[in-house]
């Protein structure tokens, strides 16, 4: 991510990709040794999807969630058909994974990001594996999305695609970015 000055507009670039079949696999595996257990946060509070959010998206601004009033984000985490997941590192919650199924026949992988602590340790393409593959076991499943930023980590747009995710259109527009990013 190239540092911008903090609250100001910066231009970016937003990419939207699905991905139509599910891929053949193997999915990457879990780095050895690493301390990293993924649990499923039931009925999860938006203070506890915040922290997560706001872990992994330390340095990438992420900061549109922060917008939502507490009970449209309560509505959106505690959905019966929207997953969040904790990445635990070691004991800790490091990272987020969050499957949003509430549209007929697709999972949109809305959320991925690990803290900053845990970036460089080949945990992503596991992560995003484990999203791929329990995205795909939900019944009903025709198509998984994402999108990304270039705000968001750099090597994100690549390891989409390198999973099998196809751009389907960018979108040019501007964020104002946070002070606290």
């Amino acid at each position: 991510m190239s540092e911008a000055p903090r609250g100001r507009e910066v231009p970016i670039t937003v990419t939207y990709l699905e991905m139509t079949q599910r891929p053949a696999g193997p999915f990457p595996p879990l780095p050895v040794n690493a301390p990293v257990s993924l649990m499923r946060a039931v009925q999860p509070t938006p203070r506890y999807f915040l922290y997560l959010y706001d872990t992994a998206g330390e340095g990438h601004h992420w900061t549109d969630r922060h917008a939502d009033a507490e009970e449209q984000l309560r509505a959106f985490v505690q959905d019966e058909a929207v997953s969040v997941f904790s990445l635990i590192w070691d004991g800790w919650p490091g990272g987020i994974l969050t499957l949003d199924h509430r549209e007929a026949g697709v999972c949109d992988r809305s959320y991925l990001g690990l803290g900053a602590p845990l970036r460089g340790r080949g945990l992503g393409p596991w992560l995003l594996g484990e999203a791929i593959r329990m995205g795909w076991d939900h019944d009903g499943v025709e198509k998984m999305t994402v999108n990304t930023c270039t705000l968001d980590h750099p090597k994100a747009l690549g390891m989409y695609q390198r999973a099998g995710f196809a751009p389907m259109r960018r979108v040019e527009t501007t964020q104002r970015l946070s002070g606290d990013a």
